[in-house]
């Protein structure tokens, strides 16, 4: 059965406005487990402009489930991860300007490296993801590379406007379910997911694990954060 991976990151965002203490992402990461997410994600940034070192020292030693951790495939975070040893590390592109990661990993044009970054994550015992589009020769290179699992950027999926454009980027997550099935990946998905349109990408069924923060993390600011991730997953569960 899927599970939710709550984001915290906007936790974090709304803290570093004011440069305070509050809200606290752990608080948020511990609150989350108890109403049933079975995951905890943060993406620790370069610039740090969320998640700081001490956010992602403190999870590690509070996180019940399974923390995962977001991050660029660079030898700075590379060791970060290999130092607090995260269950499982995403990676993921990175430009300080966007505002939200805008897109999946380029793992074609990128795969010694992203491999390399792999590799040293792997043997330090932590198992690894790569962020992708849902594009098949994308998740073709993901599993040359010898990472674990793949997460699907489901953005395009999210942001399209009417049911034929819906329709066309549900077939594309669909098909790379499949292959990634097919070449013995894991699978995993998140980005754009909330409410409403996380219903018919759970039908598809293949995916073990969804990654969501701001839609929860807005609900929360009306509802509750217990509410909020309870909600979204009976959602996931039962769609």
């Amino acid at each position: 059965m899927a599970k939710l991976g709550l984001n915290v990151d906007h936790v974090a965002t709304v803290r570093q406005a004011r440069g305070g203490m509050e809200p606290d992402p752990v608080a948020a990461a511990a609150i989350g487990e108890l109403a049933g997410a079975e995951g905890i994600t943060i993406h620790l940034r370069e610039d740090r402009r969320h998640i700081q070192d001490r956010d992602l020292e403190l999870l590690r030693r509070t996180v019940k489930t399974k923390l995962n951790l977001e991050m660029a495939a660079t030898q700075e975070m590379v060791r970060i991860a290999l130092g607090v040893r995260p269950e499982q590390v995403t990676l993921v592109p990175e430009k300080r300007q966007e505002l939200t990661t805008e897109g999946g990993l380029d793992v074609i044009l990128n795969l010694k490296a992203i491999s390399d970054a792999v590799k040293r994550l792997r043997d330090g015992g932590i198992c690894v993801s790569l962020f992708v589009d849902p594009d098949q020769e994308q998740v073709k290179a993901a599993s040359k590379s010898g990472a674990d699992y793949i997460e699907i950027h489901t953005g395009a999926y999210a942001e399209a406007f009417g049911a034929s454009n819906m329709s066309h980027e549900l077939e594309k997550i669909d098909t790379a379910i499949k292959l990634a099935r097919k070449v013995g990946l894991g699978i995993n998905a998140g980005h754009g997911l909330n409410y409403v349109n996380i219903k018919p990408v759970a039908a598809l069924g293949g995916i073990e694990e969804y990654n969501i923060g701001h839609s929860i993390i807005s609900r929360a600011v009306l509802v509750g954060l217990d509410r909020a991730v309870r909600d979204m997953v009976e959602l996931i569960k039962y769609a």
